[in-house]
């Protein structure tokens, strides 16, 4: 898969998206990480980006051109018609595991990256497919929100994580929180690990790691279960444990 980033700060998206297991997986080929400095693409001396709103108003406004450039010089660089294009916006669409699956689907994608008061509709118009935001608040560009994107989307991919495990077991992929994780010493401040966990047998505790993934899911998250109905059997469980599904969601 290739993600590329337009940005006119790619040192920084470089910079996170370059290390730990995201930078191994680039090195090896298992994905590939482009980051554009859009004011390569400017058709002024000065590089200029931006300029003020039409109609008034506070900040600066970046120019469609600009853009527009970056993005073709990345169609015709890939000789394609169409890339996938995402505009981080904080009034675009919420980013969720679900969201990160579907963009994992495309071969390629492109993210582009505002600043100021945002950019040029028409731009929009012409070459985004979708906004996407991080939350409801707002950033003072899309760099931040690029690299959380690209890094949420290039671990699904193939090869980069070292099993389909890897991800299919955390937290949000299937609807449910991970269970608790423990590692060395088996017992700190007076607390020890789970004994299940000590004790060899895989099938307790896979059974134990479901049912501790689903409690917390009701704890911390029951918003989820509106989206991911709980089952027959995580009623059941929920009920043992002195939860009441009726509550859940």
């Amino acid at each position: 898969m290739r993600i590329d980033i337009l940005t006119l700060f790619p040192e920084s998206v470089e910079t996170f998206l370059s290390e730990s297991i995201l930078g191994r997986a680039r090195k090896k080929g298992a994905v590939e990480i482009v980051c554009r400095q859009i004011r390569d693409y400017t058709l002024n001396k000065q590089k200029q980006t931006d300029d003020y709103p039409y109609g008034g108003g506070y900040g600066m406004v970046m120019y469609a051109d600009a853009l527009y450039h970056a993005h073709r010089s990345v169609l015709e660089e890939c000789g394609k018609d169409h890339v996938h294009t995402v505009y981080l916006s904080p009034q675009g669409q919420l980013f969720d595991e679900d969201k990160a699956k579907e963009l994992a689907g495309y071969d390629q994608i492109m993210l582009v990256c505002g600043h100021y008061e945002g950019v040029d509709e028409r731009f929009l118009e012409e070459c985004a497919d979708e906004e996407i935001s991080l939350g409801n608040f707002v950033l003072t560009g899309g760099e931040i929100a690029a690299a959380a994107v690209a890094d949420a989307v290039a671990r699904l991919v193939p090869g980069v994580l070292r099993t389909e495990e890897c991800f299919t077991d955390e937290s949000l992929y299937d609807g449910r929180l991970e269970h608790p994780q423990y590692t060395r010493p088996e017992e700190w401040h007076g607390k020890r690990v789970p004994e299940v966990l000590l004790s060899g047998d895989h099938e307790k505790i896979r059974l134990w790691r479901k049912r501790q993934g689903l409690l917390r899911t009701f704890d911390k998250r029951p918003d989820l279960f509106r989206e991911f109905p709980l089952s027959a059997e995580e009623k059941k469980i929920l009920r043992e444990e002195g939860r009441d599904p009726e509550e859940a969601g």
